[in-house]
């Protein structure tokens, strides 16, 4: 009886003794995986494209038409832009209204005055935005998270 109740606790040991091997061999392999989480953002489905700033004549109200954002939606789906913002780095903000920027589909947001529609939306404003020496055009959600920046100049860095 004895010798029964040692072979099963010998087995006992053993079954233990693999269940933790496999514990902690899944614990490593995973922590690469967790470890290539920190790595650069997966570009957003919405994103700042493109920036032409610092338009010619940028003082005359005709040009600055001239200074834009392209704003892009890289999936098939409609994004629904109410209350998203655009703002450079001294905090001039865009807020969209009622648009929706259909699926891959780009809108440019122009800093002058102008009649809206579905490819261009203007900003309405009677000087500049967009600084030619460095700044950095950044998009939020209407939850204020983060959505995509663009830096060029002095901020240089691309996409963040």
């Amino acid at each position: 009886m004895l010798g029964d109740f040692m072979s099963v606790s010998v087995s006992v040991r053993r079954v233990a003794a693999a269940a933790l091997t496999v514990v902690a061999v899944a614990g490593v392999s995973a922590v690469p995986a967790s470890a290539a989480d920190h790595g650069p953002r997966p570009r957003a489905a919405v994103q700042i494209s493109s920036v032409h700033y610092d338009s010619p004549g940028r003082h005359q109200r005709s040009n600055l038409n001239n200074e834009w954002v392209d704003v892009t939606n890289t999936t098939r789906r409609p994004v629904d832009l109410d209350r998203w913002t655009l703002s450079d780095r001294d905090g001039r903000t865009y807020t969209f209204r009622h648009y929706r920027l259909a699926g891959r589909a780009t809108v440019r947001v122009h800093t002058g005055i102008g009649r809206d529609t579905f490819r261009d939306l203007f900003q309405d404003r009677r000087s500049s935005v967009w600084d030619r020496r460095g700044d950095t055009a950044t998009l939020r959600n209407d939850h204020r998270r983060l959505v995509d920046t663009l830096s060029w100049g002095g901020h240089r860095g691309g996409h963040h």
